[in-house]
């Protein structure tokens, strides 16, 4: 017991629950309320994107999973829609990243604009599943995907001040 105490990295826990702690109230309290033409920017794919970036497979899904968990829990009309896709694009991220890109600020645009994107689809599938289809659903999607673009450059600093390589 004592072994697998002494290769946990506490303070590396520490830092990453602070940096979920701060995302989801700047999602919650701050960026809820900037809402033009009532669309509300997402940071938490993008969060996801770069923890996996940064953190690889193993750490950034399990991260995404508890902020997925806390993520849904203050989204009341989402009851596991966070927790099952912020670990999957985490995993995404982590896996385009160790094999395809480097882990620059550029690279990291095109994961969280791909993130915002399938977030985006499947909120539309997610809400096409309970109404009708209408064309205001894609410019919806299109529209919260570039507003919530400048909003995510935000979440890759951290993860890669903290990054080891």
């Amino acid at each position: 017991m004592g072994d697998f105490l002494e290769k946990i990295d506490f303070s590396r826990i520490l830092r990453y629950a602070l940096f979920m702690l701060l995302a989801l109230m700047m999602q919650n309290m701050v960026l809820s309320h900037i809402r033009p033409l009532d669309v509300c920017p997402l940071i938490l794919p993008a969060v996801a994107a770069a923890v996996g970036m940064f953190e690889g497979a193993t750490f950034g899904p399990v991260f995404s999973l508890i902020m997925g968990y806390f993520a849904d829990m203050s989204f009341v009309e989402n009851r596991v829609f966070f927790l099952l896709l912020l670990p999957v694009l985490s995993l995404l991220s982590a896996f385009v990243s160790q094999f395809f890109i480097n882990r620059r600020f550029f690279a990291f645009i095109g994961l969280s604009l791909l993130s915002l994107l399938i977030t985006a689809v499947l909120q539309i599938l997610k809400t096409m599943a309970g109404d009708t289809w209408s064309t205001q659903l894609l410019l919806v999607g299109i529209f919260q995907t570039l507003w919530s673009l400048p909003f995510s450059a935000l979440a890759f600093f951290l993860p890669a001040s903290w990054s080891k390589e």
